[in-house]
């Protein structure tokens, strides 16, 4: 099964606006990890946010990285600091 892997122009800016040392590991692993591995059981803490198991979420360092999933293609939609609780 091949996985197309998109992104969203939020995600973009949002990626510009982290810190060197997050950006490089946000961006390594959204844009090379994952499309070369291409199975979702490679994102940390990958959890549904959903009813219809389209929109998920998981965590790199103290971000949320939101993503959506249709059938074969992977979109990454925001990148947010973790909340505080």
């Amino acid at each position: 099964m091949n996985i197309e892997v998109r992104y969203a122009r939020s995600f973009l800016h949002d990626l510009k606006r982290l810190q060197p040392d997050v950006y490089q590991i946000v961006y390594n692993a959204a844009f090379v990890d994952f499309p070369q591995k291409g199975k979702l059981y490679y994102l940390p803490q990958l959890r549904q946010i959903d009813g219809e198991g389209i929109f998920y979420r998981f965590t790199i360092d103290k971000y949320l990285i939101g993503i959506e999933l249709r059938g074969e293609i992977v979109k990454f939609l925001r990148i947010v600091p973790m909340p505080d609780v």
